[in-house]
């Protein structure tokens, strides 16, 4: 039996719209196969993206805490940045961790992938585990970033979590697979 959800929608063309540095915009046309209805869906082309949570030796996972403009507050987060085109995710990871926080690792896990937003985004953000990550050089940060790298325990995590002081949807979901895939905190396998 064919799958309907993706049969729906008859593409028609792509045209292409601003570039918005992060992202190129594109407005593909559509026809719903259902009704023969047009539509003009708008698609932000973005390139992949990592998300890293940093465990350490001693079981803390390393957080960042940064301005960010679209919420015009600061946050906490977890280590995360672009795949360049030149590099795969693994690579990107690796790097965006020692530019952003100093911290490096030799034993690397993949925790899978999730798409953003696919309503408008094309991209995936990859998911990684730093094993037994430890501080080995100075921070390299971009000219337009301000960045402070700390340790937290694993409960304060959660209740930073809890308290709604650590809210970035991409982070929240790496935790959420460190913890149910990787079974912290009270597994001794990490």
């Amino acid at each position: 039996m064919e799958n309907d959800r993706e049969q729906v929608w008859r593409y028609i063309e792509s045209e292409e719209g601003e570039d918005l540095i992060l992202f190129q915009a594109r407005f593909d046309n559509y026809a719903n196969r259902r009704n023969d209805q047009h539509i003009k869906a708008v698609v932000l082309d973005a390139p992949d993206w990592v998300n890293i949570v940093a465990l350490t030796p001693e079981k803390k996972v390393v957080i960042v805490q940064q301005y960010r403009f679209g919420t015009q507050s600061m946050t906490s987060e977890i280590p995360a940045g672009i795949v360049e085109a030149h590099e795969t995710p693994r690579e990107a990871a690796i790097r965006e961790l020692q530019e952003e926080t100093g911290y490096t690792s030799q034993d690397w896990a993949a925790m899978g992938y999730v798409e953003p937003n696919p309503a408008f985004l094309n991209n995936k953000c990859h998911l990684w585990l730093a094993k037994d990550a430890t501080r080995s050089h100075s921070p390299q940060l971009d000219e337009g970033e301000d960045i402070s790298a700390i340790e937290m325990g694993i409960q304060a995590l959660q209740q930073e979590i809890k308290d709604g002081r650590l809210r970035h949807s991409l982070a929240l979901v790496a935790l959420a697979r460190l913890f149910d895939i990787w079974k912290l905190p009270d597994q001794e396998d990490v």
